[in-house]
């Protein structure tokens, strides 16, 4: 069984310490077959918490990301318009060393249609940082 990362000691905030446990526990749990990039994601609203990883297909286009898994798990709880207060991402490849792991591009403009001022807590450059939706994707796009 994988070690729980050494940089989760350095998180000060208890919340942000469980989303980020909860990240590392999804990973564990992701499908990741070709890439061996194993990716968990914690979604924090006002009504719960709510998880997801990702999931490889063959067909490269139609694999998820855990953050996409986690939001659209909450939506699906929740039902409807959620509002999502914090994010943390969680990543590891067996055999190589993961510097940063931030949200890719649509799951940041997912995230960005339920929470723009959530905070989300990534790897970077081996640390744990947090920024918010807004300042990871600032000009997202916006229907309504």
């Amino acid at each position: 069984m994988a070690r729980r990362p050494q940089a989760l000691a350095a998180i000060t905030d208890p919340g942000t310490r469980e989303l980020v446990s909860l990240a590392f526990d999804a990973c564990l749990k992701a499908y990741a077959p070709s890439s061996k990039f194993h990716v968990g994601a914690a979604v924090r609203t006002a009504k719960g918490l709510y998880v997801g990883c990702n999931v490889e297909n063959g067909s490269y286009g139609l694999t998820s990301c855990a953050e996409r898994n986690a939001v659209f798990t909450a939506v699906g709880v929740e039902g409807g318009k959620i509002e999502i207060e914090a994010v943390a991402v969680y990543a590891r490849s067996p055999g190589r060393k993961v510097k940063t792991a931030s949200p890719c591009g649509a799951c940041r403009q997912v995230l960005a249609e339920f929470g723009r001022d959530a905070v989300v807590t990534f790897l970077e450059d081996g640390k744990f940082c947090s920024m918010t939706v807004d300042e990871l994707l600032p000009e997202a796009f916006e229907l309504y």
